[in-house]
């Protein structure tokens, strides 16, 4: 048997996972976040972060912490999450051009190099990983698992946060998870 369920928000990096962290919470669950990394012009209404998911194939001591709550985890780590949990993974889907620019942005403000790779080469390797995770999303027999847009949530908050809410029990306050949707954050049209 399972222990008790871990929520996990997931998807490429400045795919949207901090507003679906945001959502959650204004809905009324508990978010495992320590608040190290706080909000700035990339992310003006935080990034809910908990720094010690980042160190999760040698760090796993703060899992029973996260039962019952909500935690943000890049897709790259989710292969790491130990079988002996269920999970309900909400994983955020971006385009990948969208994904791109809001990348380079977020490292012009920082001033680091943005000319590494190229935006074809970057994307392709992108569009490649998220398929490796949704194939090995579809194996694991403790994993749900939730697609949604982040340009879809951002046109229908209302609507999403119904299925958002079912997908984890139907408890939620839909009302306020829609609430805190914000489209003038959706910077990096494409």
């Amino acid at each position: 048997m399972y222990k008790k369920t871990i929520t996990v928000v997931s998807g490429l990096p400045r795919s949207g996972t901090s507003m679906m962290m945001k959502m959650l919470e204004a809905g009324g669950m508990t978010i495992l976040t320590d608040e190290i990394r706080t909000a700035d012009e990339d992310n003006p209404k935080g990034y809910y972060e908990f720094e010690r998911v980042k160190q999760i194939e040698e760090d796993q001591d703060w899992l029973p912490e996260a039962q019952g709550k909500a935690v943000k985890m890049i897709g790259a780590l989710l292969r790491h999450l130990p079988p002996d949990y269920a999970y309900k993974v909400i994983f955020v889907r971006r385009r990948i051009e969208e994904v791109l620019a809001s990348q380079k942005q977020m490292l012009i403000r920082r001033g680091e190099p943005t000319d590494t790779i190229s935006d074809e080469e970057m994307g392709a390797l992108f569009q490649r990983h998220v398929e490796q995770i949704e194939a090995w999303l579809a194996e694991q027999a403790n994993i749900d698992t939730l697609y949604v847009r982040y340009h879809e949530v951002l046109t229908s908050p209302a609507e999403h946060a119904q299925q958002i809410d079912r997908f984890l029990g139907g408890v939620l306050d839909q009302e306020a998870m829609g609430a805190v949707v914000d489209p003038s954050l959706h910077r990096q049209r494409r």
